[in-house]
């Protein structure tokens, strides 16, 4: 083989292992900020398909109905408590911060942040529903289920 043709094949070499770490670095750094959605339901139980629940510090995104009587403000603060429901589960929610305009109980709301110990989130941001219009796919699909079973006459509350 000349060295004209060894220079090429090394060059392609290289360009192939950049091309691969720079891929793999990539993934590696959308993996820690994929946040998964949960129901309480699935934070409590685990998922449906999997039964896989999350693990104390996994940050994910948790949707549910904000439980009435649920909600304690902090006179100093902007702390805020609350808890999260649906046909399936309860999960508490610590939120600081000015939470959104429509946010009041029996309201269907998303929060985004870290799973502590047991059933506790902290949130990080609090997004509460504005309209009928537009409901993002995976909790149009969770609040279909959660309403089915709602209606079922079971009592599905631990």
């Amino acid at each position: 083989m000349n060295t004209r043709r060894k220079t090429r094949l090394w060059l392609a070499l290289s360009v192939l292992i950049g091309l691969g770490l720079t891929i793999s670095l990539v993934l590696y750094a959308l993996r820690s900020n994929i946040d998964l959605f949960y129901t309480p339901g699935e934070v409590v139980y685990g998922k449906d398909e999997t039964g896989q629940k999350p693990e104390p510090g996994q940050r994910l995104r948790i949707g549910g109905m904000v439980m009435p009587g649920s909600v304690k403000r902090d006179n100093e603060t902007l702390k805020v408590n609350f808890k999260l429901y649906d046909a399936r589960g309860v999960v508490s929610v610590s939120y600081e911060g000015i939470l959104p305009d429509l946010f009041r109980e029996g309201q269907g709301v998303v929060a985004q942040g870290v799973l502590e110990s047991g059933d506790l989130i902290v949130a990080k941001e609090v997004l509460a529903k504005h309209d009928e219009n537009y409901t993002p796919p995976e909790i149009e699909k969770a609040m279909e289920k959660n309403h089915v079973a709602m209606g079922d006459g079971k009592d599905n509350h631990s």
